[in-house]
């Protein structure tokens, strides 16, 4: 799907850009009984104290429920419409089961309306199917991966995301995730077949500082630009640099530094850590 660029009316204008929705979306308003309102706390807690800085604000949003875990199995489901969600960066598709109830799920690239769509173990390892993972070919790509089974999908679950199935080792698969990441997973844990839609999301520049609120996101100082007491790069005489490695307000390392716990349980099921850097395509443009 390509990005737009619109005509440079103004600097936002100028500089921003957006994905050509109306080449993928069917339909414009939400299922009413798949949604229910979303109250945001703008990044504070129960005492009203804010624990996660700069959000607050922002365009009111519905809550699409969204079926992670796709356990209606051996029920054929209809495609009736692939619609954009503004909680999350891929799109959603709405499914209609042959007994008349309609869910949600991702949607991924490549499914279009009409597509006949099923989960279980008894499913064929087709775009949109969900099957545990011991019913899968190796090689195939996957995403919504659950962690723990008849958890729901926990990975790979934002827009152009993929993983990869490799070997199957006794009760253990093994995965590569969109990092680079390999791990080891139940057999037993479910997994939807294809590549999530929405790939040139990525690409998407924002263009103005104006659009960030409508996201919800409010301004960001730099540290090294506080008082010593309020950050720990904070202070020193002219444009000072910290004078030590970038760490967050609590001194936990921010770029680069190790944060995980050196003896986790789930280091075990970790084969290959992941990869730092990503590589962006190039998006096709379209003029309006």
């Amino acid at each position: 799907m390509p990005i737009k660029f619109y005509n440079p009316t103004s600097a936002g204008r100028r500089a921003g850009s957006v994905v050509d929705y109306k080449s993928a979306i069917t339909k414009d308003t939400p299922e009413k009984s798949l949604t229910v309102g979303k109250r945001r706390a703008s990044g504070r807690n129960h005492h009203g104290v804010i624990t996660a800085k700069h959000r607050g604000g922002g365009n009111k949003r519905l809550y699409r429920i969204i079926d992670f875990k796709r356990q209606k199995d051996d029920v054929q489901a209809t495609v009736q419409a692939i619609e954009y969600d503004p909680n999350r960066s891929c799109f959603i598709a709405l499914i209609q089961y042959a007994d008349g109830e309609k869910s949600y799920i991702l949607a991924p690239n490549g499914l279009k309306v009409g597509a006949k769509v099923m989960s279980g173990p008894g499913a064929e390892p087709e775009l949109g199917n969900c099957l545990p993972l011991t019913n899968i070919p190796a090689g195939l790509e996957i995403h919504n991966i659950e962690m723990n089974p008849g958890q729901g999908g926990k990975l790979v679950r934002s827009a152009g995301g993929v993983g990869r199935l490799g070997a199957k080792e006794g009760e253990y698969s093994v995965i590569i995730l969109p990092s680079g990441e390999m791990r080891r997973v139940k057999s037993r844990c479910r997994a939807t077949i294809g590549q999530l839609g929405n790939l040139d999301y990525i690409n998407v520049s924002i263009g103005k500082a104006g659009r960030q609120r409508h996201m919800g996101n409010r301004p960001h100082t730099r540290a090294k630009a506080m008082n010593p007491i309020d950050h720990p790069l904070g202070g020193g005489e002219g444009r000072s640099n910290g004078g030590r490695h970038p760490v967050s307000k609590t001194g936990v390392p921010a770029k680069g530094g190790i944060t995980r716990h050196p003896r986790k349980h789930s280091d075990k099921l970790i084969l290959r850590r992941r990869k730092f850097g990503t590589h962006q395509q190039r998006p096709q443009t379209v003029s309006v």
